[in-house]
């Protein structure tokens, strides 16, 4: 019986190039591979090649490392041990970095040593967008998220346990000095003058811990006595007001609270709350984002869980980047605060922040009572609650859900930023503003923006 077999197109895997081949072949032409390289060299990279000196070996070059870092973040590749592997692995990366393969450790070193200048690429990629017409301004929505440190909540303690562990540790020292005197005095007994000064393994580790304590509980007072002070001059600059009867002033004491924890791991990263209301040692990291092209104008990280104290840095920040304040602005029942509506007002920017949290059951079955011109003895709060109750301010509203909450959805699901991999608040404000340049980036990248025709104009 005669098979009839299909024809099939020669596979040679084996088979030697007869010319030497281009990685950029590899890779279609709208790769985000290539429009990574381009916008690396539309950058101003100054602040990184400035801090290398003319002596030793030859290190890799800034541009290759920092296009390296950008489409990394971009796959969600956060790790500089899963960077050199993927250098190996992903034909784009091995484009990026001209067949180059850095260690993990030199990728590590290059983004700990450089990591404020990366993280200011983030305003260079609001400039770009902005040129590219991206940047509108006309409503801006503030949130936070919360993302863990890279700290264990269980190696945090109380001030009230630092107490309770230093007398504890300071009692086991003085235990162990006395238990080594007896043995000293035993030992020439049985063998006479020994040299023996070195510690023994435990002191040395029990002296450490207690060093750390009171290191973590001298931080714990110091800030203390900062908010002390801060409240005392907020209380002397409020007017004094004349009262039928005589209350009762709020105590200003310089002591810690015994509930105030400080991490040993992290010391700068707080407990909080996250969006999933579990409790994870980490930071809350903020965004301002345009509501036309959803690109993030203003971004910061603090150690404070509350977002109520954020709204006016996150306003003031984007005009400082943009130029510009925006028309509106919307944020959640987090932010609000009259001192902030009122200085959003101030600056001529329509304010959306509910006094109240709402529900989304409630926005579905909301009533629009308020209709005809706002009084002019309103309040603030009844301003808010008025203006979010009729369909405009519903509507301007709504712009929040879709505007800064998906963005927090893809740096968390696509670039995989769900833990900070540096420690401190510095690192950690830089690694977010970075992911948040690239995110910038990819924005351009999807808008189709010609970046020579943009920087020729400039």
């Amino acid at each position: 019986m005669f098979i009839m077999m299909k024809k099939f197109k020669e596979y040679l895997p084996n088979q030697p190039f007869l010319f030497p081949p281009s990685l950029n072949d590899w890779l279609p032409k709208d790769h985000p591979a290539h429009f990574i390289d381009e916008v690396v060299e539309c950058l101003d990279l100054s602040a990184i090649y400035n801090e290398y000196g003319r002596k030793g070996q030859p290190p890799y070059n800034p541009a290759m490392m920092v296009k390296v870092f950008l489409y990394a973040l971009s796959k969600g590749i956060q790790s500089s041990r899963k960077i050199e592997k993927a250098l190996y692995d992903d034909v784009a990366l091995r484009y990026l970095s001209g067949n180059q393969q850095p260690d993990h450790w030199t990728i590590s070193e290059f983004r700990r040593r450089h990591h404020q200048a990366l993280g200011d690429l983030f305003i260079q990629s609001i400039k770009l967008a902005q040129k590219a017409g991206l940047v509108k301004l006309n409503h801006v929505s503030v949130d936070g998220t919360k993302i863990k440190a890279n700290a264990s909540k269980h190696s945090a303690m109380s001030y009230a346990r630092m107490q309770t562990e230093e007398i504890r540790l300071s009692q086991e020292i003085e235990r162990l000095f006395k238990e080594m005197a007896r043995n000293d005095k035993e030992e020439d007994r049985l063998y006479g003058q020994r040299l023996g000064d070195e510690l023994p393994e435990q002191l040395s580790t029990v002296e450490k811990r207690l060093e750390a304590i009171k290191k973590a509980k001298a931080e714990l007072e110091a800030e203390a006595r900062q908010r002390q002070e801060q409240l005392q001059k907020e209380q002397e600059a409020k007017p004094k007001k004349k009262h039928t009867r005589k209350r009762k002033k709020k105590q200003i004491t310089g002591e810690p609270d015994p509930k105030a924890q400080k991490n040993f791991t992290d010391p700068e990263s707080k407990i909080m709350l996250s969006s999933e209301k579990a409790f994870i040692q980490g930071y809350n990291a903020q965004a301002a984002v345009d509501a036309k092209h959803q690109i993030i104008v203003a971004a910061d990280v603090t150690d404070q869980p509350n977002d109520k104290n954020q709204l006016i840095g996150q306003i003031d920040q984007a005009k400082e980047n943009t130029g510009y304040y925006p028309r509106e602005a919307s944020a959640d029942a987090g932010y609000y605060s009259e001192d902030n509506v009122k200085y959003l007002l101030k600056k001529q920017i329509e304010a959306y922040v509910p006094p109240e949290k709402i529900k989304h059951s409630e926005w579905r079955d909301m009533k629009f009572t308020f209709r005809g011109r706002i009084p002019c003895d309103i309040s603030i709060k009844d301003l808010m609650r008025r203006k979010l109750r009729t369909k405009h301010g519903r509507k301007r509203y709504k712009l929040r859900q879709q505007t800064v909450e998906p963005v927090f959805g893809v740096i968390k699901e696509q670039f995989g930023l769900r833990q900070f991999l540096l420690r401190g608040r510095a690192k950690v404000r830089s690694m977010w503003r970075l992911t948040c340049a690239v995110f910038n980036m990819m924005k351009l990248y999807r808008a189709k923006v010609d970046l020579k025709a943009l920087t020729a104009t400039t």
